[in-house]
Protein backbone atom coordinates (compact mmCIF):
# COMPACT_ATOMS: atom_id res chain seq x y z
CA UNK A 1 0.00 0.00 0.00
CA UNK A 2 1.74 3.24 -0.73
CA UNK A 3 2.26 6.01 1.87
CA UNK A 4 1.04 8.60 -0.05
CA UNK A 5 -2.46 9.31 0.97
CA UNK A 6 -5.08 12.74 0.80
CA UNK A 7 -2.77 14.59 3.11
CA UNK A 8 0.47 13.82 1.14
CA UNK A 9 3.62 11.90 1.95
CA UNK A 10 3.64 10.21 5.63
CA UNK A 11 5.30 11.50 8.21
CA UNK A 12 8.35 9.81 9.31
CA UNK A 13 10.07 10.02 12.86
CA UNK A 14 14.13 10.21 11.69
CA UNK A 15 16.83 9.84 13.88
CA UNK A 16 20.32 11.19 13.24
CA UNK A 17 23.37 9.98 14.63
CA UNK A 18 26.44 10.85 12.60
CA UNK A 19 28.12 14.20 13.38
CA UNK A 20 29.18 14.52 10.02
CA UNK A 21 25.83 14.12 8.24
CA UNK A 22 24.81 16.55 10.86
CA UNK A 23 26.48 19.39 9.40
CA UNK A 24 24.28 19.52 6.30
CA UNK A 25 20.71 19.35 7.82
CA UNK A 26 19.17 21.93 5.65
CA UNK A 27 20.23 19.57 2.97
CA UNK A 28 18.75 16.58 4.96
CA UNK A 29 15.31 18.22 5.42
CA UNK A 30 15.10 20.15 1.95
CA UNK A 31 11.66 19.65 1.36
CA UNK A 32 10.16 20.86 4.51
CA UNK A 33 8.28 17.48 4.99
CA UNK A 34 6.45 17.18 8.36
CA UNK A 35 8.67 14.99 9.21
CA UNK A 36 9.96 14.53 12.91
CA UNK A 37 14.03 14.92 13.35
CA UNK A 38 16.17 14.03 16.09
CA UNK A 39 19.18 15.04 15.50
CA UNK A 40 20.81 12.74 18.36
CA UNK A 41 24.49 12.89 17.07
CA UNK A 42 25.48 14.70 20.40
CA UNK A 43 22.67 12.55 22.70
CA UNK A 44 24.32 10.19 25.46
CA UNK A 45 23.54 6.66 24.50
CA UNK A 46 20.20 6.24 26.52
CA UNK A 47 18.62 9.40 25.05
CA UNK A 48 19.61 8.14 21.53
CA UNK A 49 18.14 4.33 22.20
CA UNK A 50 14.77 6.14 23.57
CA UNK A 51 14.54 8.31 20.17
CA UNK A 52 16.17 5.20 18.60
CA UNK A 53 12.51 3.16 19.91
CA UNK A 54 9.76 5.04 17.99
CA UNK A 55 11.82 5.90 15.01
CA UNK A 56 11.23 4.68 11.38
CA UNK A 57 14.50 6.05 9.98
CA UNK A 58 17.84 6.18 11.90
CA UNK A 59 20.54 7.95 9.48
CA UNK A 60 23.88 6.45 10.94
CA UNK A 61 27.78 5.27 10.22
CA UNK A 62 27.32 2.72 12.81
CA UNK A 63 24.34 1.25 14.38
CA UNK A 64 25.13 -1.09 17.69
CA UNK A 65 23.18 -4.26 18.50
CA UNK A 66 21.80 -2.78 21.37
CA UNK A 67 20.75 0.40 19.35
CA UNK A 68 19.43 -2.53 16.31
CA UNK A 69 17.52 -4.23 18.89
CA UNK A 70 15.75 -0.65 20.44
CA UNK A 71 14.49 0.48 17.48
CA UNK A 72 11.94 -2.24 16.77
CA UNK A 73 9.77 0.18 14.53
CA UNK A 74 12.97 0.65 12.01
CA UNK A 75 11.86 0.71 8.12
CA UNK A 76 15.11 2.28 6.83
CA UNK A 77 18.94 2.61 8.04
CA UNK A 78 20.75 5.03 6.00
CA UNK A 79 23.89 4.60 6.15
CA UNK A 80 25.92 8.02 5.58
CA UNK A 81 28.70 6.19 3.21
CA UNK A 82 29.43 3.01 1.18
CA UNK A 83 30.51 0.87 4.25
CA UNK A 84 27.84 -0.59 6.41
CA UNK A 85 30.27 -3.38 8.39
CA UNK A 86 29.54 -1.33 11.49
CA UNK A 87 25.90 -1.59 11.25
CA UNK A 88 24.62 -4.97 13.58
CA UNK A 89 22.10 -6.08 10.71
CA UNK A 90 21.31 -9.28 12.38
CA UNK A 91 20.01 -7.57 15.08
CA UNK A 92 17.43 -5.16 12.94
CA UNK A 93 13.92 -5.62 12.65
CA UNK A 94 13.04 -7.73 9.65
CA UNK A 95 11.13 -4.79 8.15
CA UNK A 96 14.00 -2.55 8.38
CA UNK A 97 16.04 -1.97 4.80
CA UNK A 98 19.56 -0.63 4.94
CA UNK A 99 20.49 1.79 2.08
CA UNK A 100 24.01 3.16 1.28
CA UNK A 101 25.83 6.75 -0.64
CA UNK A 102 28.91 7.13 -2.41
CA UNK A 103 29.98 10.54 -3.71
CA UNK A 104 33.67 9.68 -2.56
CA UNK A 105 35.38 8.47 -5.54
CA UNK A 106 36.50 12.02 -7.52
CA UNK A 107 38.19 13.51 -3.94
CA UNK A 108 39.86 9.89 -3.31
CA UNK A 109 41.44 9.76 -6.66
CA UNK A 110 42.70 12.95 -6.55
CA UNK A 111 44.14 12.21 -3.04
CA UNK A 112 45.47 9.51 -4.31
CA UNK A 113 47.14 11.46 -7.48
CA UNK A 114 48.70 13.87 -4.45
CA UNK A 115 50.16 11.05 -2.71
CA UNK A 116 51.50 9.62 -6.01
CA UNK A 117 53.39 12.91 -6.35
CA UNK A 118 54.66 13.60 -3.17
CA UNK A 119 55.81 10.05 -2.95
CA UNK A 120 57.48 9.72 -6.61
CA UNK A 121 59.15 13.82 -6.42
CA UNK A 122 60.14 13.15 -2.84
CA UNK A 123 58.27 15.93 -1.43
CA UNK A 124 58.14 15.46 2.39
CA UNK A 125 61.59 14.69 2.70
CA UNK A 126 62.40 17.56 0.54
CA UNK A 127 60.30 19.90 2.70
CA UNK A 128 61.98 18.52 5.98
CA UNK A 129 65.31 19.56 4.80
CA UNK A 130 64.33 23.02 3.86
CA UNK A 131 62.98 23.49 6.73
CA UNK A 132 66.00 22.41 8.44
CA UNK A 133 68.21 24.86 6.60
CA UNK A 134 69.01 22.37 3.80
CA UNK A 135 68.80 22.90 0.23
CA UNK A 136 69.68 19.60 -1.61
CA UNK A 137 68.69 19.58 -5.36
CA UNK A 138 70.20 17.57 -8.40
CA UNK A 139 72.28 20.85 -8.73
CA UNK A 140 73.93 20.75 -4.90
CA UNK A 141 73.84 17.23 -4.18
CA UNK A 142 74.58 14.08 -7.22
CA UNK A 143 72.70 11.85 -4.75
CA UNK A 144 69.49 13.84 -5.40
CA UNK A 145 67.67 11.76 -7.71
CA UNK A 146 65.47 13.29 -11.14
CA UNK A 147 61.81 13.06 -10.48
CA UNK A 148 59.71 10.82 -13.39
CA UNK A 149 56.75 12.61 -14.83
CA UNK A 150 53.90 10.54 -14.39
CA UNK A 151 53.46 9.66 -18.16
CA UNK A 152 56.14 7.49 -17.11
CA UNK A 153 55.00 5.90 -14.29
CA UNK A 154 53.00 2.55 -14.45
CA UNK A 155 49.87 2.56 -11.78
CA UNK A 156 48.56 -0.76 -10.90
CA UNK A 157 44.91 -0.79 -9.17
CA UNK A 158 43.85 -3.71 -6.89
CA UNK A 159 40.44 -3.75 -7.30
CA UNK A 160 38.61 -1.66 -9.82
CA UNK A 161 34.79 -0.81 -7.52
CA UNK A 162 33.77 3.28 -8.09
CA UNK A 163 36.85 4.30 -6.78
CA UNK A 164 39.25 2.03 -8.57
CA UNK A 165 37.86 3.24 -11.82
CA UNK A 166 38.06 6.81 -10.66
CA UNK A 167 41.23 6.63 -10.12
CA UNK A 168 41.81 4.87 -13.68
CA UNK A 169 40.24 7.35 -14.99
CA UNK A 170 41.96 9.95 -13.87
CA UNK A 171 45.80 8.99 -13.84
CA UNK A 172 44.92 8.02 -17.79
CA UNK A 173 44.03 11.91 -18.54
CA UNK A 174 47.63 12.33 -16.61
CA UNK A 175 49.58 9.80 -19.23
CA UNK A 176 49.68 6.96 -16.87
CA UNK A 177 49.63 3.93 -17.92
CA UNK A 178 46.78 2.11 -15.73
CA UNK A 179 46.12 -1.48 -15.33
CA UNK A 180 44.24 -3.37 -12.59
CA UNK A 181 43.44 -7.05 -11.30
CA UNK A 182 39.72 -7.40 -10.20
CA UNK A 183 37.69 -10.64 -9.07
CA UNK A 184 36.05 -10.78 -12.70
CA UNK A 185 38.61 -9.52 -15.07
CA UNK A 186 36.10 -10.49 -18.32
CA UNK A 187 33.53 -8.42 -16.79
CA UNK A 188 32.82 -5.05 -18.83
CA UNK A 189 34.91 -2.06 -17.52
CA UNK A 190 33.56 0.96 -16.05
CA UNK A 191 32.10 3.75 -18.33
CA UNK A 192 35.45 5.89 -19.17
CA UNK A 193 38.03 3.79 -18.18
CA UNK A 194 40.47 1.99 -20.35
CA UNK A 195 42.89 0.02 -19.31
CA UNK A 196 46.27 -1.13 -20.61
CA UNK A 197 45.69 -4.62 -18.58
CA UNK A 198 43.31 -6.49 -16.83
CA UNK A 199 43.68 -9.86 -14.49
CA UNK A 200 42.15 -11.59 -12.20
CA UNK A 201 43.15 -11.57 -8.72
CA UNK A 202 45.19 -14.92 -8.96
CA UNK A 203 47.55 -12.58 -10.99
CA UNK A 204 48.12 -10.32 -8.33
CA UNK A 205 51.68 -10.74 -8.78
CA UNK A 206 52.28 -9.73 -12.11
CA UNK A 207 50.43 -6.52 -11.43
CA UNK A 208 52.96 -5.87 -8.35
CA UNK A 209 55.70 -6.55 -10.55
CA UNK A 210 55.44 -4.27 -12.85
CA UNK A 211 53.67 -1.35 -11.37
CA UNK A 212 55.37 2.17 -10.26
CA UNK A 213 52.52 2.45 -7.88
CA UNK A 214 50.64 0.03 -6.41
CA UNK A 215 46.78 1.44 -4.98
CA UNK A 216 44.47 -0.67 -3.26
CA UNK A 217 41.27 -0.01 -3.49
CA UNK A 218 39.07 -3.64 -2.57
CA UNK A 219 36.33 -3.64 -0.15
CA UNK A 220 37.76 -5.74 3.29
CA UNK A 221 35.80 -9.19 3.45
CA UNK A 222 37.04 -12.60 4.26
CA UNK A 223 38.83 -12.85 0.98
CA UNK A 224 40.82 -9.50 0.85
CA UNK A 225 41.90 -9.24 4.74
CA UNK A 226 45.54 -9.60 4.65
CA UNK A 227 45.40 -9.48 0.68
CA UNK A 228 48.55 -7.41 0.34
CA UNK A 229 51.31 -9.20 2.78
CA UNK A 230 55.02 -10.30 2.57
CA UNK A 231 55.27 -12.38 -0.75
CA UNK A 232 53.25 -9.63 -2.07
CA UNK A 233 55.43 -6.22 -1.17
CA UNK A 234 58.42 -8.82 -2.17
CA UNK A 235 56.81 -9.23 -5.81
CA UNK A 236 56.66 -4.93 -6.01
CA UNK A 237 59.50 -3.10 -7.79
CA UNK A 238 62.06 -1.28 -5.02
CA UNK A 239 61.20 1.86 -6.89
CA UNK A 240 57.25 1.27 -6.23
CA UNK A 241 55.17 2.74 -3.80
CA UNK A 242 52.35 1.82 -2.39
CA UNK A 243 49.09 3.32 -1.53
CA UNK A 244 46.03 2.16 0.51
CA UNK A 245 43.23 3.93 0.38
CA UNK A 246 40.91 0.92 0.67
CA UNK A 247 41.23 -0.31 4.61
CA UNK A 248 43.82 -1.08 6.38
CA UNK A 249 43.59 -4.86 7.00
CA UNK A 250 43.61 -5.62 3.58
CA UNK A 251 47.41 -5.03 3.98
CA UNK A 252 49.40 -7.21 6.45
CA UNK A 253 50.80 -4.03 9.11
CA UNK A 254 53.76 -6.13 10.21
CA UNK A 255 54.55 -6.96 6.16
CA UNK A 256 54.39 -3.24 5.64
CA UNK A 257 56.01 -1.54 8.21
CA UNK A 258 59.23 -3.96 7.51
CA UNK A 259 59.01 -3.65 3.45
CA UNK A 260 59.11 0.20 4.10
CA UNK A 261 61.90 0.26 6.99
CA UNK A 262 64.38 -2.25 4.91
CA UNK A 263 63.59 -0.23 1.87
CA UNK A 264 62.41 -2.75 -0.10
CA UNK A 265 59.66 -0.31 -1.11
CA UNK A 266 60.07 3.07 -2.08
CA UNK A 267 57.51 4.12 0.01
CA UNK A 268 53.53 4.47 0.79
CA UNK A 269 51.02 6.14 1.57
CA UNK A 270 48.57 5.33 3.82
CA UNK A 271 45.22 7.06 5.08
CA UNK A 272 43.43 3.70 6.02
CA UNK A 273 44.58 2.33 9.43
CA UNK A 274 44.28 -0.43 11.60
CA UNK A 275 41.86 0.85 14.17
CA UNK A 276 40.66 3.85 15.42
CA UNK A 277 42.40 6.42 17.61
CA UNK A 278 42.87 5.10 21.34
CA UNK A 279 44.57 6.07 24.41
CA UNK A 280 46.25 8.75 22.04
CA UNK A 281 48.02 6.13 20.04
CA UNK A 282 48.22 8.24 16.49
CA UNK A 283 47.74 6.86 14.04
CA UNK A 284 46.36 3.70 15.39
CA UNK A 285 48.96 1.29 14.36
CA UNK A 286 50.89 -1.26 16.43
CA UNK A 287 54.13 -0.13 14.20
CA UNK A 288 55.81 3.17 14.31
CA UNK A 289 54.79 4.26 10.77
CA UNK A 290 55.76 8.04 11.87
CA UNK A 291 59.27 7.35 12.07
CA UNK A 292 59.75 6.28 8.82
CA UNK A 293 60.80 8.70 6.21
CA UNK A 294 59.23 7.26 3.12
CA UNK A 295 55.47 7.98 4.05
CA UNK A 296 53.06 10.19 3.65
CA UNK A 297 50.27 9.53 6.56
CA UNK A 298 46.89 10.84 6.30
CA UNK A 299 43.97 10.54 8.61
CA UNK A 300 41.62 8.53 6.68
CA UNK A 301 40.53 11.42 5.06
CA UNK A 302 40.84 10.99 1.36
CA UNK A 303 37.35 11.30 0.42
CA UNK A 304 36.27 14.19 2.51
CA UNK A 305 35.48 17.02 0.04
CA UNK A 306 32.72 19.45 1.34
CA UNK A 307 30.61 17.76 -1.96
CA UNK A 308 31.48 14.23 -1.30
CA UNK A 309 28.86 15.19 2.24
CA UNK A 310 26.45 17.43 0.45
CA UNK A 311 25.42 14.69 -2.34
CA UNK A 312 25.25 12.18 0.50
CA UNK A 313 23.27 14.39 2.28
CA UNK A 314 20.87 14.66 -0.78
CA UNK A 315 21.01 10.98 -1.43
CA UNK A 316 19.52 10.37 1.83
CA UNK A 317 17.03 13.54 1.99
CA UNK A 318 15.38 11.56 -1.53
CA UNK A 319 15.19 8.22 0.01
CA UNK A 320 13.58 9.66 3.11
CA UNK A 321 11.16 11.13 0.37
CA UNK A 322 10.78 7.38 -1.53
CA UNK A 323 10.04 6.09 1.67
CA UNK A 324 7.29 8.84 2.82
CA UNK A 325 5.71 8.02 -0.66
CA UNK A 326 5.29 4.57 -0.95
CA UNK A 327 7.94 4.54 -3.31
CA UNK A 328 11.21 2.13 -4.04
CA UNK A 329 14.25 2.68 -2.77
CA UNK A 330 17.71 3.94 -4.39
CA UNK A 331 21.20 1.85 -3.03
CA UNK A 332 19.33 -0.76 -1.03
CA UNK A 333 22.26 -2.85 0.44
CA UNK A 334 19.62 -4.96 2.68
CA UNK A 335 16.09 -5.09 1.60
CA UNK A 336 13.22 -6.13 4.29
CA UNK A 337 12.98 -9.73 5.48
CA UNK A 338 9.40 -10.83 4.23
CA UNK A 339 6.97 -11.87 7.24
CA UNK A 340 7.14 -15.67 7.38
Amino acid sequence: MSALGPAGPEALRIVVTDPIISRFEDRLKYDGGAHHWDMAAAWSPERRRRALAGADVVVCSSLTAAEAEAAGNLRLVHVTGAGYDKIALPHLPPAAAVANTFHHARPIAEHVLMLTLMLTRNVARADREVRSGQWRTIATAPDVPFHPVLADLTLGLVGLGSIGAEVARVAALMGMKVQAVRRNPAAALPEGVQLDWVGGNPELHTLLGSSDVVVVTVPLDEDTRGMIGEAELAAMRTSAVLINVARGPVVDQAALYAALKDRQIAGAGIDVWWGAPADGVIPPAELPFTSLENTVLTPHHSGHARITFERRAGDIAANIDRLARGLGLSNVVRSPIPAA
